[in-house]
């Protein structure tokens, strides 16, 4: 099979010779992906097929976010359901026609062969290319088609943010966690949402179905008992059955809502999951720069799940008798298994953590079992370093850092943020890719608001550092490349991108959206510094989707999460010098109440803050001092912790379930 990259080369020769263009989009840990593969493109006849008459371009999704996101709004706009691998058919421009995902071999279950799909596109190529023009035009034109907006200009509101969360409730399966049916993903903007709603108002309905979601996900299968870290999603409703691969994007925004949870409630499981979350991927994941990896497949020898499932034989063989009728107890090991004949380790059946003798023994057998499956051949690696979900991951161990009151995370956390600093940022422009010494395209959107977020959450835990100052850099980069004065937003991509076309969104896919990321970011670079642009720019996009918002609120939870920063921003200034987040215990008591949402920094005197800060017009010299402020209002300077207390009091930030 001859594949060509994205590109003009590609392009070039498809209009020399005529032909339409096979895009398929991919990614390495996609289990259905490899499935084509060896189905189709390794088959002789449909390669000759694919090579004769089509010009073929294999596209990674990871590498190229901006291809795959286009494309799949093609295959969405024709009414299909998306997924991967992505199968599109465009003309030698670049205009999609017609598309599809996954295609059998032979005919099965109603769907069309690869082979047969093939030979009908080739004649209607050839025979009946109005059809091809109509096709596309209709696509390009849906593909620019701007949803239609409410008379007036409409504006979120706090109350907008609670009445949405009440409406989140009604879609909650209370017996499992997660939302109702299946596949259950972790859906995690919807529930950091729900979270952040939470502790702003005290609703323990909002609470419990958070804390009833992540119970679950933490003791299903979806989690890996033995290596920690958590696959894609769950076929199933009550998260048994994973899809077994394992992405950097998941595990970083589980991680960082854990520890909001677990801070707050101290529950023992979730300080539990974090820490082995971590662990996994500091030992699995981090790669020889200090920066992450991207994903493990889910198949290891041709076979989905084979490295992490288990037979009863083999634990009774490798744990004492009386260790191996405790584990199988707790983990649900049978002899029938309890997937397709094997074991998936789970404790849905056994969700509280039990006392600390059993819980010994179980690690004692968890090591056993972990050192046995080092033996086995492992899932397939893919080791390239992604912008975007590095900033997710670095900002998580931040977050987790600062909840948990773990200096060591926060050292990683650095590490790998000078990583893909050093690595990524060239030129004065952020780049999405990086492996085996090779820089590849520019990042989208995406990559610069996760990799912003994340130098904001280390400036808050970096006293000294220039954190804050590289976070600004990069946003003045973003907007040259990216933001789209005519929409009020940040494009997906940049022009160098040579999209057919570069559309500007709001809503949430299985990472927080860019611009919602921005609302966020820009917000609290306003108050970190003054600058009035960047509020305006947040204010931007805060009117370009509020219509959006509020008429499907369930995909823009990441949108309605930083409205509140934008809406109600609660300021913790930390003065005088020598600061510590880690040993100061006002500020201790702070992140305790007001969580990783305030807008944090650390200053040796408060004059030099922005003139109209509100924190400036309370200051008290440069002495050591804890400044809360809400909105434009501030507390009385504090000293001791006591004093920290009544600050809370006074701007109603005590939370009732603390």
């Amino acid at each position: 099979m001859h594949w060509m990259a994205w590109g003009d080369e590609a392009f070039a020769r498809a209009k020399a010779e005529d032909k339409p263009i096979i895009l398929s989009v991919g990614y390495a840990a996609c289990h259905w992906c490899h499935v084509m593969a060896r189905e189709s493109f390794e088959d002789a006849e449909t390669a000759q097929l694919m090579n004769g008459h089509f010009v073929a371009i294999k596209v990674d999704r990871e590498e190229r976010p901006d291809v795959d996101r286009l494309y799949m709004q093609a295959l969405h706009s024709l009414g299909e359901q998306g997924g991967w691998p992505l199968t599109m058919f465009l003309t030698p421009d670049g205009y999609p026609f017609w598309g599809g995902t996954y295609f059998p071999k032979e005919t099965l279950y109603g769907r069309p062969s690869f082979r047969h799909v093939l030979k009908e596109l080739k004649r209607i190529w050839r025979d009946e290319r109005d059809k091809v023009t109509t096709n596309a035009s209709a696509i390009f034109s849906a593909l620019g088609r701007e949803p239609a907006k409410p008379q007036g200009e409409a504006t979120l509101s706090l109350d907008f943010a609670r009445d949405a969360a009440e409406a989140f409730l009604r879609a909650i399966d209370f017996d499992h966690g997660g939302l109702k049916g299946a596949p259950k993903f972790p859906q995690v903007p919807v529930f950091s949402f729900l979270w952040t709603m939470a502790e702003r108002s005290g609703d323990q309905r909002l609470a419990e179905a958070v804390v009833t979601t992540l119970i679950h996900i933490c003791q299903g299968g979806i989690y890996d008992h033995l290596g920690g870290g958590f696959a894609l999603y769950s076929v199933d409703p009550i998260w048994l059955v994973p899809h077994f691969e394992k992405m950097l994007y998941d595990n970083a925004q589980l991680v960082a809502l854990l520890a909001r949870v677990a801070a707050k409630t101290q529950n023992a499981l979730f300080h539990v999951r974090v820490e082995e979350s971590i662990a996994f991927v500091l030992r699995e994941m981090r790669t020889p720069i200090g920066a992450f990896a991207a994903s493990y497949d889910a198949d290891s020898e041709g076979e989905e799940g084979k490295f992490y499932v288990w037979s009863k034989a083999e634990i009774t063989d490798l744990l004492p008798a009386r260790e191996a009728q405790l584990f199988a107890e707790v983990y649900d090991v049978s002899r029938q298994g309890n997937w397709e004949g094997h074991n998936i380790l789970n404790r849905l059946k056994t969700l509280d953590l039990l006392d600390d003798d059993r819980e010994r023994r179980l690690a004692f057998s968890r090591q056993i079992l972990f050192t046995q499956r080092a033996k086995r051949i492992p899932p397939g690696y893919d080791d390239k370093v992604l912008a975007d979900w590095n900033g997710l991951m670095i900002s998580g161990l931040a977050d987790a850092a600062l909840l948990l009151a773990k200096p060591d995370w926060a050292d990683m956390a650095r590490t790998a943020f000078a990583a893909i600093r050093s690595h990524h940022w060239q030129d004065g422009r952020l780049h999405h890719s990086w492996r085996n010494g090779r820089l590849r395209y520019d990042a989208t959107a995406e990559g610069y608001a996760h990799l912003i977020t994340a130098a904001l959450a280390l400036a808050a835990i970096t006293p000294g550092g220039d954190h804050l100052s590289f976070a600004r850099t990069l946003t003045q980069a973003m907007i040259a490349r990216l933001w789209d004065e005519d929409k009020g937003a940040f494009a997906f991509a940049t022009k160098e991108a040579r999209l057919i076309i570069r559309n500007v969104q709001g809503h949430d896919d299985a990472t927080p959206n860019a611009n919602a990321v921005m609302l966020r970011n820009l917000a609290r670079l306003h108050h970190l510094t003054g600058a009035a642009d960047y509020l305006a720019k947040a204010e931007a996009i805060h009117r370009n989707f509020a219509a959006d918002a509020l008429s499907n609120p369930f995909g823009y939870a990441t949108l309605l999460d930083a409205f509140t920063v934008l809406a109600d921003p609660v300021q913790i200034v930390m003065s005088g010098k020598g600061g510590d987040p880690f040993a100061d215990d006002r500020f201790r008591r702070l992140i305790a109440a007001t969580g990783p949402n305030a807008i944090i920094q650390w200053i040796e005197d408060p004059s030099a803050l922005p003139a109209d800060h509100p924190a400036r017009q309370k200051s008290a010299g440069a002495a050591s001092r804890a400044y809360l402020c809400r909105g434009q209002v501030c507390a009385a300077p504090a000293e001791t912790v006591a004093e920290v207390d009544e600050a809370l009091a006074l701007l109603g930030l005590t939370d009732s379930r603390s």
